[in-house]
């Protein structure tokens, strides 16, 4: 089968023929149709994770997947051939259950859940960790019901998955993202937006919310930017950071609880999430679509982490 692929940890990604997999015990093989990609794609391949997570090579990339189940494999009950799934296959060793490829074979436990009837697979595989993400932050930061929440990199896949659900549980969303993105965020319930090329987005928002934010969700900054930022944050807020660059125990000394976020996905999670695009709820944001050829100069675009909405490679 046809599949990107690394040869080691920072090789040039490529498309190369691998071989097929075959269901082993307990389970399914999927043949795709649509694969989510994510910054965090290129850094795998890069070897970010390589000193906690063992790798396989050539190391198939991609771990956000929508298809249809081909085969089952023996003592296989959960799903059955047929069945539309969708899942985030973060799955050891990396590149076992690479979803840049035409088919993966992965265990039942993973974290894989039903396509709804009225999802398409695009839509379903830029789900797993964009949407997720966002829905795990939001529940994680509950109540946040009329709390003051900036949300920096508020465009690309995250921010716009956790501003919906902000929204819809009632906070107060300042949206700091592209000036061609502000409709959009205001259609997803953002009550303010902030154009991210503004000279100084503390001193715009410090002049707007001279009280300051309950919540500051940065899933674009690094550590310098982000502890800037934080300072907006009232005594006694939260100041959640997805590059895990939170110096927690300064923050403590400040009185804002700093969040390093990482997800932890789980087959209901994701149902739930699904359940939320089905059901009107939650939209997903817009999706550039890719082919199989193209993935290694849209992997090396996206790693950059800046593009609004997402990118999803169709089968």
């Amino acid at each position: 089968m046809r599949a990107v692929t690394v040869s080691e940890y920072g090789a040039t990604p490529a498309v190369t023929d691998v071989p097929k997999p075959e269901p082993g015990p307990g389970q399914v093989l999927i043949k795709i149709r649509a694969a989510g990609m994510n910054p965090m794609d290129q850094k795998i391949a890069d070897g970010a994770w390589k000193e906690r997570v063992p790798a396989t090579f050539p190391m198939v990339l991609g771990v956000d997947v929508a298809g249809v189940v081909d085969a089952v494999g023996k003592d296989e009950t959960k799903f059955s051939r047929g069945d539309e799934v969708f899942g985030q296959l973060f799955v050891p060793p990396l590149g076992s259950s690479g979803t840049y490829a035409e088919y993966v074979a992965v265990t039942e436990n993973a974290p894989l859940a039903r396509v709804p009837k009225n999802v398409d697979a695009i839509v379903a595989a830029s789900l797993p960790t964009a949407g997720a993400t966002g829905l795990a932050i939001a529940e994680s930061l509950s109540p946040l019901s009329d709390k003051k929440v900036l949300v920096v990199g508020a465009g690309g896949g995250v921010g716009s998955f956790f501003t919906q659900f902000a929204a819809n549980a009632g906070a107060y969303v300042i949206a700091n993202t592209r000036a061609s993105a502000a409709s959009r965020m205001r259609g997803y319930g953002a009550a303010e937006t902030i154009d991210h090329t503004a000279a100084s987005l503390p001193d715009v928002v410090r002049r707007a919310h001279g009280d300051g934010i309950d919540v500051l969700v940065d899933v674009a900054s690094d550590a310098d930017a982000f502890a800037v930022l934080a300072s907006l944050v009232r005594t006694g807020g939260t100041a959640l950071t997805t590059k895990f660059v939170a110096d927690t125990p300064a923050l403590a000394k400040a009185g804002i609880n700093g969040v390093n976020f990482r997800l932890e996905t789980t087959p209901e999670m994701l149902q739930r999430l699904a359940d939320s695009v089905a059901a009107g709820r939650i939209v997903s944001p817009p999706i550039t679509r890719v082919k199989l050829d193209d993935v290694p100069v849209a992997l090396t675009q996206s790693a950059t982490g800046h593009a609004d909405g997402k990118t999803v490679i169709t089968l």
